[in-house]
Order: C-alpha cells, then structure tokens, then sequence
C-alpha cells in the first residue's frame, strides 16, 4: 500500500490496544458482522484438515501455510492462523485506514469465509445506502522472516476480483506484508518497513509491487510513495489463478528482494540501493501478511477513481493457499544488532547519536541493573514496570534535528502484559514526543532492535526514558538507546 508519514499516515493496518511490538497480536471476540469495531477478533477454527499447498521444491523447507480447505462452505477461515481487522481505522488512527478508502471492514462471513472448495473469498459489498463493507485478515504471525544468512519465499496462489472497466472502479486487492514492530505501536511507518507482494486496481489486469522503508521522507525509499515496479502487464490475472511470490534473501552480498509473478522475476530491490539505517530498520525484525480488499481510496484515484454508480458489488478475490518458505541459514532471528558507535558531541555531554548505554543514565525511579547476554555484554537495565523512568542529562542533539529513536529491548513479560517505551523532554511527566510498544519478545535477554518516529529535536536536553503499562507487572529490559536524522 501507499503510505505516508505521520501526522497524516494513510496506514492500511488496524490492531487492538497496545500489543507486542515483536508479539502476537492479542485477539478479541466481536460478534459477527460488527462493521466499525476497532479491533482483531479470532475467527472459527477449520472444520477439517486441508491439503493444497505445493510440496516445498529441494532445498527449502515449508514453514508455514494456510490452503483454506475447509470442508464446509461459509466457514471463517482459522483463528489459530488469521485476526480480523475491523471498522474503518484502528484506535487513535488515520480514519478510512488513512488511504481514503471507503469500505468498513467486517468479520462477516458475507465479506470473508471459505467456499468450500479450497479458496478464501474476500467479497466488498454495497449496501442499499451505497456504503461498502468488506475483509482484511492479518496473520496472528508477525515474525516471518529468514534465517540469518537464508532466504524466505512469502507466496499465494489467487484470483484477482474477476471484475473490469466501470464494474471495476475502486477495486484495490492487496497481498502484501508489514513489519511486526507496527503492532501496537501507530506511529512507527515507514521504519518498519513493507512489503507489498500484489495490488491491483481497478480492474486493470495488472500488478505492482512496492517496497516502504527508512524513517526520512522522501530518502533514499522514495517516501511516500515508496521503491516500486510500476505498473506491470498481468494478462488472465482476473479471470484465473496465478502465484505471487516474494523472496527475501539474506544470503547473498548485498541483500536482495525479488518479486515473482507465476515464477516470473520481474522486480528485484538491492540492499545498496537504499541507506543503510533504512534497510536495517526494516529488515532485523520479523513481518505479519495481510490479505484484503479496499474499495477506493489514493491508488485507485491515481488510475479513474471509484467506486461509482456502476462499481459491481460482491466479486471477490479468491485465494487458494498462502505458504511461506525457507532455505539455508540458521536461526529465523537474526544476529543480534551491533549498537552505534559513542560518539561524544564536541562540547562533552552526552551525544544523542551515538550509543546511550542504559545503565549509565543519571538518575531513576524504580529500575536496577543487571549482566546483559545481548552482544557486547555490560549490563542493562531491567524491572521496568509502570511509571519507572531514565533520566539521561544533557543529551546532544545539535542543529540537525532528531526524527528517530531506537532502542535495544527484551522481555519476558507474560501473557497479556504490554507497555509503552516513552521519550520525553525536561521531565517524566511532560508529554512524549514519540513512543513504540512492546511485549514478550521470548525472554528477558532475548533482545529487539526496535524504532520509533518522535517529535523534530534540536538542541541540548534532559531526555526521560519513561514506561507506561496498564498492568502492575515488569514488561521489559533495555540495554542501550540512540536517536537519528
């Protein structure tokens, strides 16, 4: 999707209260039909086993998929697999999903079940006001990604809406994915980085991919529209089924991603094409896919506009298996993230811009130290719950503003235990300039790189590091932090 940068995002992603950052998503129970809910409901288990996902070629292996057989037609599809998203924006976000979209979202059944025949349907649906409902479901994954030195392949087989010229205007199908960091945390586009796997509009048989990232607008990402193919020829892309696929792969020298259509290359991003901080910042953390249909909004304005009088209500797109990949490498996670070097400002202090190690701050409330596993040993600071807080004096950020703040953090939270990591200016109780969330990350030394956008910084200032939690209970650990342009 075609996203730009806060205060006026036009994120696509709606999730429920304050969620892991690098956690699952938690689900929550809406009664079916509840268009305008704001938040992911778990949907209905499958009725029985499926069975058509492709065999994994040699060399990979299949890490996870969903094929959608279901053996009754009108079932949801799996709550162990998807999340619904609802309404037409998450709390406190951009309405109309910030694309000007204009459909509301739904868990019906109506928008989005399975046939009976081994497809999803994800169907828009005019009413007799001539409002439009229809489906977004989001992996209750978001740490796909591949293996330190491998390669991942994210595909679906699908059927574009089978719908063209007038009968088509505003359609906009999307297979495509988002960095997990964005769970919980609204502020955080374009840093974590998406990856849009397939979108058409409007009925134009064709296909676009695009890659968002990097925390400056416009940068080296080409914010907001972002590093895209283009338009590209999809001949048959309504009518029939064809597999999209999209490989991420960390075992060549720079980075690649590559974008296939039927097994087709047809699109291909290098890491060296981008600066490094923006690539980094969207590729050390695992992603979520999403599967959806918008009605109108930005992308199909850019090609005709829509919907209309003569939009075609209820064609859907059909999906016949979505399945991720993996080959090579070792762990899933990657290598720990090296911290920046410390650079001290020219007058002394404490430079904003380079390392800030957590243990060093100059005064606190309620944290205590420890021996820290993450690279480079030292310690961090942990027994973080709510209201605790890190003052760090004087903190550097000279004439060239601060957009950015990255933290190194762990938890081991329980479940349903989530916080905010805060940056305020002066005091702990003046309001943050910028804040991302998390959750259990897998352990209390299991340790995230995560970013946030905040507030343009110049100048010299105390800066609080301040935790804010709706439960009593410690939510993480954090061993170092830093700012960038």
């Amino acid at each position: 999707m075609r996203l730009p940068v806060p205060p006026s995002p036009r994120w696509r992603w709606v999730v429920a209260g304050v969620a892991a950052a690098t956690a699952a998503t938690l689900a929550v129970a809406v009664p079916s039909g509840a268009a305008g809910v704001h938040r992911n409901a778990a949907v209905t288990p499958l009725a029985c086993p499926g069975g058509g996902v492709p065999a994994p070629p040699a060399g990979w292996s299949l890490n996870w998929a969903d094929d959608f057989d279901s053996c009754t037609a009108g079932t949801s599809p799996s709550g162990a697999n998807w999340l619904f998203d609802l309404g037409t924006s998450y709390p406190g976000g951009a309405p109309n999903w910030g694309t000007g979209e204009v459909e509301s979202m739904t868990n019906s059944t109506a928008n989005v079940s399975q046939d009976g025949a081994g497809h999803l349907r994800i169907t828009p649906l005019r009413a007799a006001n001539g409002s439009w409902t229809s489906a977004r479901i989001e992996t209750q994954r978001n740490d796909f990604q591949p293996p330190a030195g491998g390669v991942m392949r994210v595909s679906a087989r699908l059927q574009q809406p089978n719908v063209t010229g007038a009968g088509a205007a505003g359609y906009w199908p999307a297979f495509w994915m988002l960095g997990g960091p964005f769970r919980g945390n609204y502020t955080n586009w374009p840093i974590v980085g998406e990856i849009d796997i397939m979108e058409d509009v409007n009925g134009l048989s064709s296909e676009f991919a695009t890659l968002h990232c990097g925390p400056s607008i416009p940068g080296t990402c080409n914010e907001t529209t972002g590093i895209g193919s283009g338009q590209r020829a999809c001949g048959g892309c309504q009518t029939g089924f064809h597999d999209y696929a999209m490989e991420w792969d960390r075992s060549v020298t720079p980075n690649q991603l590559r974008w296939y259509l039927d097994g087709n290359n047809f699109f291909t991003i290098s890491q060296n094409q981008v600066d490094a901080a923006s690539w980094t910042s969207a590729t050390n953390h695992g992603y979520m896919i999403i599967l959806n249909v918008a009605m109108g909004g930005g992308f199909p304005g850019a090609f005709g506009g829509g919907p209309t009088g003569s939009t075609t209500s209820g064609v859907p797109m059909l999906v016949d298996y979505v399945a991720v990949y993996t080959r090579g490498g070792g762990s899933t996670t990657p290598p720990p993230t090296t911290p920046p070097p410390t650079t001290p400002p020219p007058g002394g202090g404490t430079g904003a811009y380079g390392t800030i190690q957590a243990e060093s701050f100059s005064a606190q409330q309620g944290t205590q130290t420890e021996a820290c596993s993450d690279t480079g040993g030292g310690q961090d600071v942990g027994w973080i719950a709510n209201g605790d807080w890190l003052k760090f004096s004087a903190v550097d950020f000279t004439g060239n503003a601060a957009h950015q703040f990255v933290a190194r953090v762990a938890s081991g939270a329980a479940g349903g235990v989530s916080g905010l990591v805060e940056v305020r200016l002066g005091s702990p109780t003046a309001a943050p300039i910028g804040s991302f969330a998390i959750a259990n990350t897998g352990g209390w030394q299991s340790w995230r790189t995560v970013p946030a956008n905040i507030s343009a910084v110049t100048g010299v200032h105390d800066v609080y590091i301040t935790f804010t939690s709706g439960q009593p209970a410690d939510f993480v650990n954090i061993n170092w932090l830093t700012f960038g342009h």
